[in-house]
């Protein structure tokens, strides 16, 4: 009776195995596709990289040029003769270099303009901040009507033909207010910011620009950008 319930349980065992091991084989049958197929798997040809998905790269290309599917640049400051920008992210895409230089078909940048940039271009002691409701402050001294006095004006950043614009929605003089009003009239063009964003490649155009605590961020895009001579 012993051996028969042995060989009983050695019978039921071998026959577990064999379903796991049936089962297995189908599980793996169904996960895995076979080498090569669709043209998926191995390259028949190792070392010949694969273009990047989306990509298109032209036809054609000659000897001494390169084309990449897409660029980026990041960069804390950037500064030129004449300006300077902080927190710069560029990123291009279908550049091409080559005997004409480094050309993108699209450019993409974000950067951040300081205020004292800003500032400097209206003139001695002039202080640009943050103020409330993503608007931008300007203080100033001015010369009005032969006399000297202190302006606080205050306004919306806007984009006008490329150009970052503050247009004082409202001008503190600090006196009566029918006085004040014709003081701030007065002195509305001498506290209005126009600034043209440089220290970029030609062919940039401002999209897009916002007020944060360091200064005004900018959003630029351009077709057929130069990025090297």
């Amino acid at each position: 009776m012993d051996r028969a319930r042995v060989r009983d349980w050695l019978i039921g065992a071998a026959g577990a195995v064999l379903i796991l091991l049936l089962l297995g084989a189908v599980l793996w049958w169904a996960v895995t596709e076979p080498v090569g197929r669709d043209g998926e798997g191995p390259d028949a040809s190792p070392g010949t990289p694969e273009p990047v998905p989306g990509a298109d790269p032209p036809a054609g290309l000659d000897e001494e040029e390169v084309w990449l599917d897409e660029l980026t640049l990041d960069a804390g400051t950037v500064v030129t003769a004449s300006s300077s920008l902080r927190e710069v992210s560029a990123t291009g895409q279908d550049v091409l270099t080559g005997p004409d230089g480094l050309v993108a078909a699209h450019v993409a940048v974000a950067a951040t303009v300081p205020f004292p940039v800003v500032a400097d271009e209206l003139g001695a002691g002039t202080t640009v901040r943050a103020g409330d409701g993503g608007q931008a402050v300007v203080e100033r001294t001015v010369e009005v009507w032969g006399r000297q006095l202190r302006v606080v004006a205050t306004g919306t950043v806007e984009v006008e033909s490329g150009t970052l614009v503050v247009e004082p929605r409202h001008i503190d003089v600090g006196g009566p207010d029918l006085l004040g009003d014709a003081i701030a009239a007065a002195a509305r063009g001498l506290v209005t910011i126009e600034h043209e964003i440089e220290g970029l490649p030609e062919g940039l155009e401002l999209q897009d620009v916002a007020v944060q605590q360091d200064g005004f961020r900018a959003q630029l895009a351009g077709e057929d950008v130069s990025l090297l001579p």
